[in-house]
């Protein structure tokens, strides 16, 4: 059989085939399916989660009412006036003064109402030493922001002329500006910051310009379609600002790694001796099947945030799926295409010093391996006793685990004034910076029996020990709505301020606004959304984990058509996520090495993130695994011993699983240095899970179990042998030479 002539078979390689031979036409189609997807995103607009979508429960119910009601709740906003030293009490002259002074100074700048005096909502403090100004922002509360800096300023002027108190105000639109001015250009440092490391780290793989901007070049066009795909879905399942960033991460990942996965071979091929066309058809048949596998795996990960009835998750989950899909129909389409069109030119712009890495192969790495995996295979045993101990040892504080909204100072620390200030408050009013809401829908707010209920529950608030006030009611009379401002003793404590909120539900509410019929009093508010969104997320952890386990499961059935790969799969796949849980824990809960990376004092890990990182963890981790072992099945099918086609497989993909690792531990790095503890925890979740996966998981556990298993690896019970075969795409050694068989000397199926 000629070079030329050599016959590959499946979906990956014909799309592969057909890209090559008509190559301006798959480049053409690439280029308008970009450009449509972008003009229909920008023609159709995205619609976001509404505030009353985001979560089920009274949390939801709330929000309906307000949302029905068309009332738009404005910014609110604090000034804390307060004693410094213990001489000066609120009672005192200069204290009012004081007082007067920043009443005066809101209200001249024209961009507030309702100006509350201290004195007349008795919002002073027990030890008198503290008292509350509170005003709403005129306008509508999301771009509120945008106007509080002339009423920072009154309230800084007051302040100079009176040293002997602290002035400082706090509320939704002074802290959203003040966290758009720090950390308002972190993330898009962060995410302008990962394209260029990427390409960094793909020119020192590749040691060619060129070779190393097409990877990039592709994860860049699927992310800007899956933008414009984003905005036409999102008028049935609306998007989020978060998703977005989300989808703009998993993208850049995904996108880079296949194309590297694809370059890599076809590069290795044609160094092999290959002519173009050959290569080609090679790296379509084999990293072609390996990416289309790997992307139908990850997609089906994604789609397991869709179980949780969360609008964010949901939102996270589709974007990231779409952004697969697309990564994945580029890298088996127009990169086989666009290598034809470049030949040998994708060897432009090749870097001095970087030369000799051409003639390498592209295993520059495969001596380090070639001597771990000699000691590896010599001892399986023993490699698998330390790196599954080793693993489980790293795991083992997941269990301690404990999930939370975090607060204000556990998400920033005291890295800004404006957190010491809502400590500050939160100690002399607890609660009172986040207080619950109860918003009060009846058929008429003013009849006696609901304004004696509002009375009565106002009260039993305070003599439950919910709350020790004041509480505030907010009539809407036009729209039969009441707002109950309840400052929830436990303030900042979420474990005692969420006894205080079930106090509140479960007790003060039903004997007193519970009584009257037709009223609706759901309870709302940061600790109430907080509590509503564990809840929920609990319920939803059963059914997204077997969802995705159980699918993956079936995916790697079919497509290695052996039982054991798809064990082992899965619980390789599930040490890795463990590992990155316990370092989780162990590094922002217990605080070991918290230093390091900046997350002292945090104590919990934020509620969203574990489910979040198993789903996202579970699809990319199966990059590695279906690469490794779609080589391992290929030197098998070849007629290499299991031993040695294990050698094969991970020495050889040793530098491509190397490069695609180092680049996603160092874009996912990059949102470890956020200042935002949650984004912090995110990418150094993600960037230990990635490092650990491409190293102990496939470099070490894979094939030292492997090993241990020989040919029970490509196990297959008879009666599962009826079940779709998805492994017809052949390696070219395999149509040439004569069909391995096993050790009864029937053909081997791998």
């Amino acid at each position: 059989m000629g070079n030329g002539d050599i016959r590959v078979r499946g979906l990956a390689a014909r799309a592969g085939g057909w890209s090559a031979r008509h190559r301006w036409a798959a480049v053409g189609i690439w280029v308008l399916f970009v450009a449509l997807a972008m003009g229909l995103g920008s023609a159709a607009g995205r619609v976001d989660v509404k505030d009353s979508d985001q979560l089920k429960g009274e949390t939801h119910t709330a929000a309906r009412i307000v949302e029905d009601a068309g009332i738009d709740e404005p910014a609110g906003e604090t000034v804390l006036l307060q004693a410094r030293g213990g001489g000066l009490k609120a009672t005192d002259p200069e204290f009012r003064d004081a007082v007067d002074a920043v009443v005066r100074a809101v209200e001249g700048t024209g961009r507030v109402t309702e100006v509350t005096s201290p004195y007349d909502t008795k919002t002073i403090s027990k030890d008198g030493r503290s008292a509350l100004v509170q005003f709403d922002m005129r306008g509508e509360s999301d771009t509120a922001g945008e106007r509080i800096e002339p009423v920072l300023e009154a309230v800084e002027g007051v302040q100079r002329d009176h040293e002997s108190l602290r002035i400082e105000e706090i509320g939704g639109a002074s802290m959203m500006k003040t966290f758009d001015d720090a950390f308002g250009d972190d993330f898009k440092k962060a995410e302008y910051s990962a394209v260029p490391v990427a390409l960094g780290i793909l020119l020192i793989a590749f040691g060619a310009l060129v070779a190393a901007l097409l990877p990039v070049l592709l994860a860049i066009t699927a992310i800007m379609a899956t933008m414009g795909l984003m905005g036409v879905v999102s008028h049935w399942m609306p998007m989020s600002d978060t998703a977005n960033s989300v989808m703009l991460l998993v993208g850049l990942a995904v996108g880079v790694d296949y194309c590297l996965f694809y370059l890599r071979r076809e590069r290795e091929e044609r160094e092999a001796g290959r002519d173009a066309q050959t290569a080609l058809r090679i790296a379509a048949a084999t990293s072609g099947r390996a990416i289309v596998v790997s992307g139908v795996t990850v997609c089906v990960a994604m789609a397991g945030m869709l179980f949780t009835g969360l609008a964010e998750f949901e939102a996270m989950g589709l974007a990231s799926l779409m952004v697969v899909a697309v990564a994945m129909v580029g890298s088996v389409t127009v990169l086989p295409a666009l290598l034809s069109l470049l030949g040998e030119r994708v060897e432009k712009g090749r870097l001095p010093f970087l030369g000799r890495r051409r003639r390498s192969g592209g295993r520059q790495d495969s001596r380090f391996w070639t001597a771990v995996l000699r000691r590896v295979l010599a001892k399986p045993v023993v490699a698998v006793v330390v790196a599954a101990g080793a693993l489980l040892a790293i795991s083992a504080p997941a269990l301690g685990m404990k999930t939370q909204q975090l607060t204000l100072d556990q998400e920033f620390g005291d890295s800004l004034p404006i957190v010491q200030t809502y400590n500050r408050l939160n100690d002399a009013f607890p609660g009172g910076s986040e207080p619950a809401e109860v918003i009060v829908k009846a058929p008429d707010i003013n009849a006696p029996e609901v304004k004696s209920a509002l009375a009565d529950f106002r009260d039993r608030a305070i003599s439950s020990g919910a709350s020790r006030g004041p509480v505030e009611i907010k009539l809407h009379d036009a729209q039969n709505v009441a707002f109950v401002y309840v400052p929830l003793v436990g303030g900042s404590d979420q474990d005692k301020a969420g006894a205080s909120l079930d106090t509140l539900r479960d007790e003060v509410r039903p004997a007193t606004l519970g009584k009257v019929e037709g009223v609706e009093a759901p309870v709302t508010g940061q600790v109430a959304g907080s509590k509503d969104f564990n809840d929920q997320l609990a319920g939803a952890v059963v059914p997204v984990f077997a969802f995705v386990v159980v699918f993956a499961f079936v995916l790697m059935l079919l497509s290695f058509r052996s039982l054991t790969i798809a064990v082992t799969s899965i619980v390789l796949n599930l040490l890795s996520v463990g590992a990155a849980y316990g370092i989780l824990v162990a590094v922002f809960q217990h605080g070991w090495g918290a230093s390091l990376v900046g997350a002292e004092g945090v104590g919990a890990i934020i509620t969203w993130l574990p489910l979040f990182l198993f789903v996202i963890l579970f699809g990319l981790s199966m990059d590695y695994h279906v690469f490794v072992v779609s080589r391992i099945r290929e030197a098998r099918l070849r007629g290499l011993a299991t031993k040695d086609a294990i050698r094969h497989g991970v020495v050889t993909t040793a530098g491509v699983v190397t490069s695609a690792a180092v680049i996603m531990v160092a874009v996912f790095a990059i949102f470890g240095t956020l200042s935002m503890q949650s984004m912090k925890q995110m990418g150094v979740g993600l960037a230990a899970a990635v490092l650990i996966d491409a190293t102990i998981i496939r470099g070490v556990l894979l094939p030292a179990v492997m090993a241990l298993l020989g040919e029970r690896n490509w196990y297959l019970p008879k009666w599962l042998h009826r079940l779709p075969d998805l492994t017809h795409d052949e390696t070219p050694q395999a149509v040439a030479a004569p069909a391995a068989r096993d050790d009864e000397g029937e053909p081997l199926k791998v």
